[in-house]
C-alpha cells in the first residue's frame, strides 16, 4: 500500500540528482488550480483582510479540528502571544514550555513579560516529560505549553492531568502537528487552546505566514478575537497600537481552504515515507536511533538520532541529500534566554538531543525511490563510520 501511495506522487526529471530537503514547487504544481483559484476569487471580492475567506476558513478549520470555534491570526509566534494573554497571563507569571522546539514559545513568552520554565523532555519521544513537567512547576506557574514536537503527539492524558492537579492553562503548542490525535481527539482540542501555524513548510501551509487559535471556550474565543483587533482584553482598556498585523489575511485563508480537503492525503503519504524509513533504515546500528510509530505522529519532520550526526550531515549533502538539525541550539542556552538562571547541564536530555537529531527529507511529494536513496545513503555512511 505504501509504495502505491508514493508511486502516484510527482514524476520527477530523470536528470535530477539531489533529493531536496523541503521543495515546496511540487506541492504547487498539484495544487495550482485550486490555489489559483482561490486567489482570483479573493481579488474580485474587494475584501483582503479580516474578510469572508477568513471567517469561512476559521469555521471549515474549527470542524476539522472538532471543536467549536477558530480564530485566524498572522502566524503562529502570534498564536502563541494572543493565547496566553486571552488566558490572562501577565507580566511575572510563569510559563512552562520545553527547551528543544525552536524558541517561539519561548520568545512568545518574553514578550508578553512572563517568564519561562523549561521541562525537561522524555528521551524517547522527545516531548515534555511528565515528570519534568513537575519538577518545573513553583508557585507562580500559571500554565503550560504543550508542544506536539515534529508531528508526534506528546503524552497529553498525563501532562493535562498535572495541569488540572496544579490547576494550570493548557496551550497546545500544534505549529508540526496538523491533523495528528490521540485517542480518536485531535490534538488542540485537549487544552484550553491549540495554537497553530500555516508557514509553508507545514503539513498545512499558506503561501506566506499565517496562524490559528482553537478553543472550546466560547469566552475565550471572544477574548481572542477582541485582542486579534486591539490588543487588549474585556477587563482591559489598552489599545493596540497597530506596530504589527495580527489578524490571518484573506489570500492566506483561501489557500489554506484549498488545500485543507486534502490534508489527510498528504498526512498518509508522509506516514508511509515514515513507514518506509523505519523498515529500511539500520536501526540495528547503535549509531542510529529512531522510534516513531506512524499511528503517533503526522510527520512533519521525520527526524534520527545520532551521535555522528555532524559526519552523516555532511556526508548526505554530498551526494545532494538535503537534511536539516531541529534545533541546534536549546533554548535555555541561547543567549535570549541567558538571564533566566539555566546553565548547561541543566537539562541533559534535552541537550543531548540537541546534539544528536538530524532531520531527513519527509514531504508527500517524495518518491519511493527517493526515500530509499536517503535510507541507503545513511545506512552506508553509518557503517562506515
Amino acid at each position: 500500500m505504501a509504495k502505491q501511495i508514493l508511486n502516484t506522487d510527482l514524476e520527477l526529471d530523470s536528470s535530477q540528482d539531489e533529493i531536496p530537503f523541503i521543495e515546496l514547487k511540487r506541492q504547487y504544481s498539484q495544487f495550482k488550480y485550486d490555489i489559483r483559484t482561490a486567489i482570483n476569487r479573493v481579488l474580485a471580492s474587494g475584501y483582503y483582510t479580516s474578510g469572508p475567506e477568513v471567517e469561512a476558513f476559521e469555521g471549515e478549520f474549527a470542524a476539522y479540528c472538532g471543536v467549536p470555534y477558530c480564530v485566524g491570526v498572522s502566524s503562529g509566534t502570534e498564536a502563541i502571544e494572543l493565547g496566553l494573554k486571552a488566558l490572562g497571563i501577565q507580566s511575572g507569571d510563569e510559563v512552562v514550555t520545553v527547551a528543544n522546539a525552536g524558541l517561539h514559545n519561548t520568545l512568545a513568552i518574553l514578550e508578553i513579560g512572563a517568564q519561562p520554565l523549561f521541562a525537561e523532555i522524555d528521551p524517547i519521544t522527545m516531548t515534555m516529560s511528565p515528570e519534568g513537567l513537575i519538577s518545573a512547576i513553583t508557585p507562580r506557574t500559571r500554565a503550560v505549553i504543550i508542544t506536539h514536537l515534529y508531528g508526534r503527539v506528546a503524552n497529553l492524558p498525563a501532562l493535562c492531568a498535572i495541569a488540572d492537579q496544579f490547576d494550570l492553562a493548557v496551550v497546545e503548542d500544534c505549529f508540526q502537528a496538523h491533523g495528528a490525535s490521540l485517542d480518536g481527539k485531535p490534538v488542540g482540542s485537549w487544552g484550553d487552546m491549540g495554537c497553530f501555524c500555516f508557514s509553508p513548510v507545514k503539513n498545512l501551509g499558506a503561501l506566506g505566514e499565517a496562524g490559528a487559535i482553537i478553543t472550546r471556550d466560547l469566552n475565550l474565543a471572544k477574548n481572542l478575537r477582541i485582542l486579534r483587533q486591539y490588543d487588549c482584553s474585556e477587563n482591559n482598556n489598552s489599545h493596540y497600537s497597530g506596530e504589527k498585523p495580527r489578524s490571518m489575511d484573506e489570500i492566506q485563508a483561501a489557500v489554506l481552504r484549498a488545500k485543507l480537503p486534502m490534508l489527510e492525503e498528504m498526512n498518509l503519504k508522509r506516514r508511509m515515507i515514515a513507514q518506509t524509513y523505519n523498515i529500511n533504515l539500520d536501526t540495528s546500528n547503535s549509531k542510529l536511533h529512531c522510534d516513531y510509530h506512524p499511528e503517533q505522529s503526522v510527520f512533519q519532520l521525520f527526524v534520527v538520532r545520532t551521535d555522528h550526526r555532524n559526519p552523516l550531515r555532511d556526508s548526505l549533502e554530498r551526494q545532494g541529500i538535503g537534511c536539516g538539525v531541529h534545533y541546534a541550539m536549546p533554548d535555555h542556552l541561547h543567549d535570549t534566554c541567558q538571564n533566566l538562571g539555566y546553565l548547561a547541564g541543566m537539562l541533559p536530555e534535552t541537550e543531548r538531543a540537541s546534539r544528536e537529531v538530524l532531520s531527513l527529507p519527509c514531504y508527500p511529494e517524495l518518491t519511493s525511490w527517493e526515500v530509499e536513496q536517503v535510507c541507503a545513503a545513511v545506512n552506508e555512511c553509518l557503517a562506515e563510520e
